[in-house]
């Protein structure tokens, strides 16, 4: 039997329009009702993520910045951390700037930018749907490193870069690949992400890659955790879309990607359930916890 399932956020759970439909929020609380742990597994950081877990009932755990931190949501603190630091920040926003690539720098609580551009503008088209208390933070700011420097305190998740030409994205990131102690997500395929303005459409394409400290994952984490609440690894499921969702649908007794997922991810998953436009989690959580 099942005790947890693990659940990426962007490209799984949510639509393309960063929406948990009402169906999928009533097949998960049936779940918790069986006293399922409902593990949201993100990039994001922590407030925007606890806006979701808070929606949907699971107000336990949740994973963020890929692996990087677990919260504890009843006690409202990190019980796990994994943090990069600040000079290694800088080091890699030196790079950026040197290169005038785009990027972005998640603390535990907000996405610092120097512009609204591909998923931090996805993050600031959802945020216009929401209550303010419930909206990703986003710090828009001209000279990050100056920023960064005066920062105290802050606990750096992770970083992302992108380019909407692969060809400048590919030559930035072997620029960063020298960068030691960190490790570099290898997505290979565009990102596309929807964004409604009123009865338009806009679709969104660039490349992207996530730096983190080296040797976080979600799956590491999902392993402190399930050791923590005495839970065996053949009894999670874990399901995702992308490459930063490879090693946990790998190594979970039961791992479940998207249809039109990563190759990569596809190739290693047990199951492989519907789009996340067609409910793809709901299904899958009908499928193997409440049937």
């Amino acid at each position: 039997m099942y005790k947890l399932v693990a659940i990426d956020l962007d490209g799984t759970l949510l639509n393309n329009y960063g929406v948990v439909t009402e169906n999928t929020k009533k097949v998960i609380k049936e779940a918790l009702k069986k006293d399922i742990y409902i593990i949201l597994a993100s990039g994001r950081p922590i407030d925007s993520i606890k806006t979701i877990a808070n929606e949907i009932g699971a107000n336990k755990y949740f994973i963020a910045g890929n692996g990087a931190l677990i919260y504890d949501m009843q006690n409202q603190i990190p019980i796990y951390e994994k943090y990069m630091s600040k000079e290694k920040v800088l080091e890699i926003v030196k790079i950026c700037e040197e290169n005038s690539i785009s990027y972005n720098i998640y603390t535990e609580n907000t996405i610092i930018t120097k512009a609204l551009k591909y998923n931090v503008l996805y993050y600031h088209k959802e945020n216009l749907k929401k209550e303010e208390k419930n909206r990703t933070n986003i710090t828009l700011v001209n000279d990050v490193k100056s920023y960064i420097e005066n920062l105290n305190h802050a606990k750096f998740l992770k970083i992302t870069i992108c380019d909407e030409s692969k060809f400048v994205f590919q030559s930035i990131l072997k620029k960063v690949s020298k960068v030691n102690n960190i490790d570099i997500l290898d997505v290979s395929h565009m990102s596309r992400k929807l964004i409604k303005q009123g009865t338009e459409e806009i679709l969104i394409e660039y490349f992207y890659t996530e730096i983190s400290l080296k040797d976080v994952d979600k799956w590491e984490a999902i392993k402190f955790l399930i050791n923590k609440l005495n839970i065996d690894k053949s009894e999670v499921i874990a399901i995702g879309d992308n490459i930063n969702d490879k090693k946990m649908i790998k190594e979970a007794g039961l791992g479940i990607a998207m249809k039109k997922s990563s190759p990569d991810v596809i190739e290693i998953a047990n199951y492989i359930t519907d789009r996340n436009n067609e409910e793809g989690v709901a299904n899958a959580i009908n499928r193997f916890i409440l049937s």
